[in-house]
């Protein structure tokens, strides 16, 4: 693995998880810190070996993927925000998905309400896009493939960032943690999960492909994260 990735993997599994336990701990109104924690640790790979590029793609998908959270506010769970850091992920690398996602997380609660929920979404959208960028990088998740890509993204939200959303209703919201309380929050989650997932790889089916070459050409411009292409 690059020097880069080897960072991102760290964060994403050690201090990031770190956070959310001491946010946890404290209580009150620190999940504010926590979040912005969050986003300055996903900053640290995302600068390493290209702090002279200029990455404006990352904030242009971090505004569609805000756009998208609030133009579905209506429809419970139906999430595209999700499928678009997964692209952003494929487009740039691990670290730059994990980075889109955690700051749409953050930006598109000033629309949802911020609170203790916070840094857990951001981690778990942020987690989304870093596998999506480790799954590129290995070949699996390709714009050529819409239909298994979008099939990938709906696993990686059903497997992976549907769990860690129902972990944060678990330590946020229940007031007793225990076997009991875990499984009834995390089996009462699995519809929601399941429409999240749909609507992600509803996402990447639909746009994976068009949003990719699009972004391919702004990184060959720019030279950004070479990650994408060339690092595993």
């Amino acid at each position: 693995m690059s020097r880069r990735n080897i960072v991102s993997l760290l964060i994403v599994i050690v201090f990031v998880p770190a956070t959310l336990v001491v946010s946890w701990a404290l209580g009150d109104r620190r999940f504010y810190i926590c979040g912005l924690l969050i986003i300055a640790y996903a900053m640290i790979p995302f600068f390493v070996g290209f702090e002279r590029r200029r990455p404006q793609a990352i904030a242009v998908l971090c505004a569609i993927a805000v756009v998208s959270r609030a133009a579905f506010v209506m429809l419970p769970q139906f999430k595209p925000m999700t499928g678009i850091v997964i692209i952003s992920g494929m487009a740039f690398g691990p670290s730059a998905g994990f980075l889109t996602g955690a700051v749409s997380g953050f930006v598109s609660n000033f629309i949802f309400g911020q609170g203790p929920w916070t840094p857990w979404q951001m981690f778990a959208f942020g987690v989304a896009g870093f596998i999506g960028g480790l799954l590129k990088n290995k070949g699996l998740m390709k714009g050529e493939k819409r239909f298994s890509s979008a099939v990938l993204g709906g696993l990686i939200v059903m497997l992976i960032t549907g769990p860690i959303l129902d972990t944060c209703t678990l330590f946020t919201m229940s007031s007793v943690v225990n076997a009991a309380s875990a499984g009834a929050i995390y089996l009462a989650g699995v519809p929601f999960n399941a429409v999240h997932a749909a609507a992600t790889a509803l996402t990447i089916l639909l746009l994976g492909k068009p949003m990719l070459e699009k972004l391919e050409r702004i990184r060959i411009k720019y030279g950004l994260m070479e990650e994408g292409r060339n690092e595993v």
